[in-house]
């Protein structure tokens, strides 16, 4: 098993920006320095508690204080972006890291984002579908370039000059393109599904019960079959929500806190799903009534916490439950006390990971 990080932090409002991007920073530079294998970042425009506004600009931030860990955008939202600026900024962000960026993808799910950019009364998926497929086109084809779409049109025809290249959009360093890769939200994904057919790598998200967890793998290899490629459990990536610390006492302590990071994050995801009506995530049976699902029994059955014995213990029933994958995406929250939060990272992959690849 692989170590990654995947950062969605939900910082407390009113705490200072630049604190909180500094302290994001840092524990991407520890995850490089710690040997995470990747680390992927997520971006909202219009949310002051998750207050990363570009996952590109941040990633960018770090390519020249990392070394070895592979960046990502986790994920560009791509119904509010123009797909030439998509494809010309993240070309160069992989020239930036020397060929170690993730291009992580989604239609977007936050509601105010949407309104803001003008889609919120539209079709998001399809806009999301066209985004990519003229991105990947951009990359993979030379100009002139005349790109018809329901929602963009794309060309340099009238103002091409073949003697300098104007009007040519840059292509990444890895050929034909970043691997791609797609979060996964909801049990039973057909998400999954249609982007392993495209050769695309899942995300499991965080706050999936493992019930759903498991139902991913059942759709990517039900998409690599469309795709004529083995299912390889390697390519699967599993988010969670976990903290370590030197005892169980002291884990628990700060884990189940409730004016904690951890607790705080899923009180902020739960009252924001509530108003959705999207409390499904956290249900174990698809017929509870949302009265029925607590935040206790969220924080209960997502977050794992303990010594590194305890931790690696409750992965393991993790693997026995949803199957082999092949990267752990370390959930990263606020630093509401930064040597606690260092210290999990340094002993999940100091103490727990040698246990798990024992």
């Amino acid at each position: 098993m692989n170590l990654g990080m995947f950062a969605m932090p939900m910082h407390p409002i009113g705490k200072d920006w630049r604190v909180t991007l500094r302290e994001d920073r840092e524990a991407f530079i520890l995850a490089d320095e710690l040997g995470f294998v990747e680390g992927l970042v997520g971006e909202h425009n219009t949310d002051p508690e998750e207050n990363i506004t570009s996952s590109a600009m941040f990633v960018a931030s770090l390519a020249h204080v990392t070394k070895r860990i592979r960046l990502g955008t986790g994920t560009v939202n791509l119904p509010n972006h123009h797909p030439a600026e998509v494809a010309s900024h993240l070309a160069m962000l992989d020239h930036l890291l020397d060929g170690r960026f993730l291009f992580g993808i989604s239609p977007g799910a936050l509601p105010s984002d949407a309104e803001v950019f003008g889609n919120f009364d539209l079709p998001r998926p399809a806009m999301f579908l066209e985004s990519i497929n003229q991105v990947l086109a951009l990359w993979t084809t030379d100009p002139p370039y005349n790109l018809k779409g329901q929602f963009w049109n794309i060309s340099t025809e009238r103002t091409y000059i073949p003697e300098t290249g104007m009007g040519t959009i840059p292509k990444p360093l890895q050929r034909p393109h970043p691997p791609i890769v797609v979060t996964a939200v909801a049990p039973f994904s057909q998400g999954i599904t249609e982007a392993a057919v495209r050769g695309w790598e899942p995300i499991s998200a965080n706050f999936l019960l493992p019930v759903w967890v498991k139902s991913h793998w059942t759709k990517y290899v039900e998409g690599c079959a469309r795709g004529n490629r083995p299912a390889d459990p390697a390519n699967w990536r599993v988010a969670k929500t976990v903290f370590v610390a030197k005892d169980d006492a002291t884990a628990a302590a700060y884990a189940t806190d409730t004016n904690g990071p951890y607790y705080y994050y899923y009180r902020s995801l739960f009252n924001k799903l509530k108003r959705r009506g999207a409390l499904g995530v956290f249900k174990s049976d698809p017929k509870m009534p949302d009265e029925s699902v607590t935040l206790d029994q969220v924080m209960h059955q997502l977050v794992i916490h303990g010594s590194p014995a305890r931790v690696a213990d409750q992965l393991f029933a993790l693997k026995q439950q949803i199957g082999e994958f092949g990267t752990l995406l370390y959930g990263h929250v606020d630093w509401a006390d930064r040597a606690l939060a260092r210290n999990s990272m340094v002993l999940l992959a100091e103490k727990v990971l040698p246990v798990l690849n024992g």
